[in-house]
């Protein structure tokens, strides 16, 4: 079960290749995953992961599948699924929903993870690929594929309005949220809005587009069991090393980003001025750090960044980084539930924030504010919170972001916040070919 291997100078900028591999129609199911300058491409499925409601399935070649039933502690299924994966040096891509977080309740009907350890696996940086598959013939099929010339598709983005939909639904909401932490409920919660693209999208050219106009922590692009989508995460939802070091970004207060840096650092100077945006963030950071300290050993966790200023695309956040070490016995998946779904993402505390959630948001949210994610056979993992996207099943495509709301909130602001986010993918999709 051991993969084929070999290694190729690129000449090419990675984006690129793991763009083309994406669409050259090697594998339906694929995943393109960007971590620290390195592209990496995952075609195909030699083991495949599923969770739903009903329980976890593993489907392994040259094996029979293997089914659990739902009980009550998925994230420790999927683990010790995995650990029964036989394939030499594994690495499975793939993402969670953000119901994965919800007791059994509230989950619905969707699925709640999907990962893949891939046929064919490209790791991409500059000058640089490493290519492996499962058998010689596919290695062959993915150098021919990286070797092509690169196909002609449409380049050039038709912006969307985002600003002129959906306002009056979620003022009401904040509105609602507001009166709810003011009444001592709970202290935040991210409320969303979903836009619809009414044009058919070609969601490679679009990752190109927006990653060329974005300055993302990870980026993305899938297409798995269905579900296709493609992003600019602007922080991670947790990183965890071989040897056990556990990394979360906490972003949380943001300004708009314009070409005019005078206007830029004006709007810094007030986002750290403002003591509505200061107070979401702290105690977005508190929670970010206790949550750690329930997996990690407790002298180990502390904030080696605090409120610094981070630029993703069409927005500028306060961003902090919380460590710590993982306490013996933990794993990555431990430090993953113990932090899923972001604070960022979710609000605090989160049990209330889920509550407000199902109330005021109009759908499920599915991959939107999840994770895409790589786990491997070391128990490294990489988590990227899925925001800043492009969503597409079923012939339907569509954006979602929100805002955090506290009891300070205005929803002007916060619609106008949702806005600026959304920009940071709108103004760069790029219509399907006629």
């Amino acid at each position: 079960m051991h993969y084929f291997e070999t290694q190729v100078p690129l000449t090419e900028d990675a984006v690129e290749v793991a763009a083309r591999l994406a669409g050259s129609g090697l594998f339906a199911d694929h995943v393109v995953y960007e971590n620290g300058g390195v592209w990496s491409y995952a075609g195909g499925a030699r083991a495949e992961l599923t969770l739903d409601r009903s329980g976890a399935l593993l489907r392994h070649e040259g094996r029979a599948d293997v089914f659990q039933p739902w009980n009550g502690d998925p994230l420790h299924q999927v683990a010790g699924l995995l650990d029964t994966v036989s394939i030499p040096e594994w690495r499975a891509y793939g993402w969670a929903a953000f119901e994965l977080s919800y007791t059994e309740e509230h989950v619905g009907d969707g699925r709640l993870l999907h990962l893949v350890v891939p046929q064919a696996e490209a790791r991409l940086s500059e000058g640089h690929a490493r290519l492996r598959a499962a058998d010689t013939a596919t290695l062959t099929s993915l150098l021919n594929a990286i070797n092509q010339e690169p196909p002609r598709r449409p380049t050039r983005p038709t912006p969307l309005d985002v600003w002129g939909t959906g306002e009056d639904a979620y003022r009401e909401a904040v509105k609602l949220a507001v009166e709810s932490i003011n009444a001592g409920e709970l202290h935040k919660v991210i409320l969303s809005r979903v836009v619809e693209v009414p044009d058919e999208v070609d969601l490679t050219a679009t990752y190109l587009a927006g990653r060329r106009g974005n300055n993302p922590a990870r980026s993305f692009l899938l297409d798995l069991g269905g579900l296709e989508a493609t992003g600019f995460s602007p922080e991670i939802v947790v990183q965890v090393s071989a040897d056990g070091h556990v990394v979360s970004q906490p972003l949380a207060g943001t300004r708009a980003l314009t070409p005019d840096e005078a206007v830029n650092a004006a709007l810094r100077a007030d986002l750290y001025g403002s003591a509505k945006e200061v107070y979401e963030h702290a105690i977005s950071v508190k929670v970010g750090t206790d949550e750690l300290v329930g997996v990690c050993e407790p002298d180990s966790v502390e904030v080696p960044e605090f409120m610094a200023i981070r630029e993703r695309g069409s927005v500028q956040h306060l961003a902090s980084r919380v460590s710590g070490r993982l306490s013996p016995g933990m794993r990555a998946w431990d430090a993953f539930g113990a932090v899923f779904p972001a604070v960022t993402a979710s609000g605090v505390p989160k049990k209330a924030a889920y509550e407000a959630i199902r109330a005021h948001e109009p759908e499920a949210r599915g991959l939107y504010s999840g994770a895409v994610m790589t786990v491997d056979h070391t128990g490294a993992m990489d988590a990227a919170l899925v925001l800043r996207s492009a969503y597409r099943r079923d012939g339907r495509t569509w954006l979602r972001a929100g805002a955090g709301i506290v009891g300070q909130s205005t929803p002007e602001r916060e619609f106008e916040e949702t806005c600026e986010k959304l920009e940071s993918v709108a103004r760069h999709l790029v219509r399907s070919a006629a």
